[in-house]
């Protein structure tokens, strides 16, 4: 079944994404994402949800289609928004974005979809790439992941 598209560029309202925080033998799953908003940063793999899926569902299939492994999605560990506007002040994206917390399952890593590329990334390696903000923030606060040690 072909899935409808919804318009990212330009929105006429905000779109539900999901992400999935995926931790596995001390890394984290992440993807440098290919397009706009965060072109070229690091960040949490995901993408929209569908209509009528749940925001497991939609993490299973984005994980799936963007790294190629399987994954048992959790529940929701954080929750923020991406308003992008342009010069002239119209918006650009916005979305309301849930990442949940998931368990890896197995599969044969490879970016996909909308990741130029995915890694798993040791927490020593955080600092190192650009990663965005907001996964380093969620990484840090919830999982005490890529914490600095003093």
């Amino acid at each position: 079944m072909a899935r409808p598209k919804t318009k990212s560029l330009y929105p006429e309202y905000p779109i539900l994404a999901v992400g999935a925080v995926v931790i596995h033998q001390g890394h984290v799953l992440l993807v440098r994402r290919l397009r706009p908003p965060g072109q070229g940063q690091w960040a949490i793999p995901g993408g929209k949800v569908d209509l009528g899926e749940t925001l497991a569902q939609a993490a299973e299939r984005e994980i799936l289609e963007e790294t190629g492994l399987a994954i048992a999605a959790g529940e929701p560990v954080f929750t923020f928004e991406v308003v992008e506007r342009d010069e002239e002040g119209r918006v650009r994206f916005h979305y309301v974005i849930v990442d949940l917390a998931a368990e890896y399952l197995g599969g044969d890593l490879r970016a996909g979809d909308d990741a130029e590329e995915a890694r798993w990334v040791a927490p020593e390696e955080l600092a190192a790439l650009g990663v965005h903000p907001r996964t380093r923030e969620l990484l840090q606060r919830k999982f005490n992941f890529g914490k600095a040690v003093d």
